[in-house]
């Protein structure tokens, strides 16, 4: 490359870098500024009356594994905050799991239908996102509630002869959040399925592979990228949900943005919120690198 041309090409990277500042002052300013004020604030000491003190400390990062006894000042288990953790985890899991059972044959559905339909269902699965996920969590609080429509009905065909207890249990904040997410599992599915070649299938048929070979060896590899863009939009809004849990688990069955917001209002425990904050954003992290991990080890295979 003779000189001019090197000239030329750093020129161009500069004018590249310079485009992209405002971008990268922006992210600065409003992502990477308020986490490492987190971070900062989990390292200080707990105020009086909220906020901190600016003293160095690791209590709020202790808190989250052990709370001290105020008899015997000895550290024990922080049963309830573990509690919380594995309940935000299962219940991620879960939702992600089952979104994935219900979201793939509907997304396969929508795919596999002539192109004026096509479109008509996939208006109807986004129709859900027209309105608040405030308003979406209130519907199906009516839903399941001890005088809902779904104890209405059972009560009437005589499936049942006293209402079910949904409402308040991890069960209502399953249900819930399966029906919050279920459209984000939904469209990258059917993304995936409609770049997918029904060819393949009948050559599958003429080889004798059965239906179960079909999906396993080849619907499921093909539209894996699918898969997990689907589990990612579903799995890290379902690990910090907020409002889902505080309606439908009445304050009492927590997830672990509940807790924050408590430490943060009426625990008045700003360190502590901090790093659990921090501890949900490690979390996602991890979640985000093995499914990283996954399409990459997806690729080396072939």
């Amino acid at each position: 490359m003779s000189p001019a041309e090197e000239n030329v090409v750093r020129t161009s990277a500069r004018n590249g870098w310079l485009l992209s500042l405002p971008a990268l002052v922006l992210l600065a300013v409003a992502a990477v500024g308020p986490l490492l004020i987190v971070a900062i604030y989990s390292f200080l000491t707990p105020g009086t009356h909220g906020n901190v003190v600016w003293d160095f400390s690791t209590e709020g990062w202790s808190q989250i594994l052990w709370s001290k006894d105020i008899f015997t000042d000895s550290y024990v288990w922080a049963d309830a905050h573990l509690t919380i953790l594995w309940r935000s985890i299962k219940l991620s899991l879960m939702t992600t799991i089952i979104t994935f059972v219900v979201g793939f044959p509907t997304a396969w559905f929508i795919a596999t239908r002539p192109p004026k339909a096509r479109a008509l269902w996939l208006f109807l699965i986004t129709i859900p996102f027209w309105t608040n996920i405030l308003i979406r969590t209130y519907a199906i609080n009516e839903m399941i509630r001890q005088e809902g429509l779904i104890n209405v009905i059972l009560l009437k065909i005589g499936v049942i002869s006293e209402p079910l207890h949904i409402i308040y249990t991890d069960v209502a904040i399953f249900i819930g959040m399966t029906y919050v997410y279920l459209p984000l599992m939904v469209l990258p599915l059917f993304a995936a399925i409609d770049r997918f070649d029904m060819r393949m299938l009948e050559a599958g048929y003429d080889l004798y592979a059965s239906r179960w070979q079909i999906l396993r060896r080849i619907i499921l590899p093909i539209v894996k990228p699918g898969i997990i863009a689907g589990s990612i939009l579903v799995f890290v809004p379902s690990l910090g949900a907020y409002v889902t849990p505080r309606i439908l688990g009445g304050g009492k069955q927590m997830m672990i943005g509940n807790l924050i917001d408590m430490q943060f209002g009426q625990g008045k425990n700003w360190p502590l919120g901090a790093a659990l904050s921090l501890t949900l954003l490690v979390i996602v992290t991890v979640a985000l690198l093995y499914y990283v991990k996954v399409a990459n080890g997806e690729k080396k295979n072939g």
